[in-house]
């Protein structure tokens, strides 16, 4: 019997991705094992402390003696071992959580975080993103968890949303969002800044989160003959939604919540098609008076959260100092 053009490419297209998801599968394989042997090693060298200091220097001169081809047992790397089994004391948590993510990434958290809760926060997000090492590094210096996980978020999507797309919302939105890799400018004013974040739409979609599409800036709406312009707008995959950004350059005033509200109303009318969820609004100001922002909230219809952000020239100390500075973010893009 003949084959057609379309089934033999569906037949290759389907051995390729058996393939590509062997290949994974072998990969996370491979890279748990080595996970689960330099915990042990470190487990062994703690064991051993009180033989000195030269202990490590001679363990790592035999072992490269032995495995002349076998890298990773550096004297530093071995040290890195040591730390990790005495950081991750508990083997099931090593087995079942750090040896999901590359030995790099496990070395980064270990350097640059201390709190155990907000070490396993960023592992489990590195797996669910598939962030690289220089985005790892990104995410950490920007307080990624302060931000979107002990922050007291202002929105009412608790109130507007069905559950669970209210959880998933709450826990997209940040407070504030970094955009590092904009400039400051004195005389800025919203469509500079619009712009400048459409000009690096792939650092702000990773401000962003998981999940966005980014379907452009100054989207018009063509309302009973007038002409209105939504300053960026997003499709989130996950949340299922549209989702509509407008930025303001002073302080949150409640009149702009009603403005995005109506944009809400009207992308719910004109764009959202059957499986679609409710669209939501994302308002981002330099500053707001947090109760000011919810009592705006309480009543408005639609699903709206208010965050502030802050750009290079304008970062708080606690922030500008764990920042890398443009140039370095330039260097790791490339």
């Amino acid at each position: 019997m003949l084959m057609n053009d379309n089934e033999y490419l569906e037949i290759i297209n389907s051995i390729k991705l058996e393939i590509k998801t062997a290949q994974h599968k072998a990969a996370a394989s491979v890279n748990r094992e080595l996970i689960i042997l330099y915990h042990k090693i470190g487990k062994t060298i703690n064991a051993h402390k009180v033989w000195g200091n030269k202990f490590i220097d001679n363990l790592s001169s035999d072992i490269r003696m032995e495995f002349p081809n076998a890298r990773g047992y550096s004297v530093r790397n071995l040290k890195y071992m040591a730390k990790f089994a005495e950081t991750y004391k508990d083997e099931e948590f090593v087995q079942t959580v750090s040896a999901q993510i590359p030995w790099s990434h496990n070395t980064l958290i270990l350097d640059k975080i201390k709190d155990q809760v907000q070490r396993e926060w960023y592992i489990r997000k590195t797996v669910e993103n598939g962030w690289s090492h220089s985005v790892l590094t990104h995410q950490i210096e920007s307080d990624l968890y302060t931000r979107q996980v002990l922050v007291d978020k202002i929105s009412n999507f608790e109130n507007r949303l069905a559950s669970p797309q209210s959880e998933l919302a709450v826990q997209t939105m940040k407070d504030p969002y970094i955009f590092d890799f904009i400039a400051m400018r004195e005389d800025m004013v919203e469509r500079d800044i619009e712009a400048a974040l459409v000009k690096d739409i792939t650092r702000l979609l990773l401000e962003l989160g998981t999940g966005f599409a980014f379907l452009g800036n100054q989207y018009h709406l063509n309302i009973g003959g007038d002409d209105f312009y939504i300053d960026l707008l997003f499709y989130n995959l996950n949340l299922r939604s549209y989702v509509v950004v407008e930025l303001k350059t002073g302080e949150f005033k409640p009149e702009y919540a009603g403005k995005l509200n109506f944009y809400l109303s009207a992308v719910d009318e004109i764009l959202i098609k059957d499986g679609d969820n409710p669209t939501i609004g994302l308002l981002l100001c330099k500053t707001k008076n947090d109760l000011v922002a919810e009592y705006t909230l309480r009543d408005m219809s639609k699903p709206i959260g208010v965050s502030e952000y802050k750009i290079t020239g304008d970062l708080p100390k606690e922030y500008a100092s764990q920042l890398p500075s443009i140039e370095d973010i330039h260097n790791r893009i490339k």
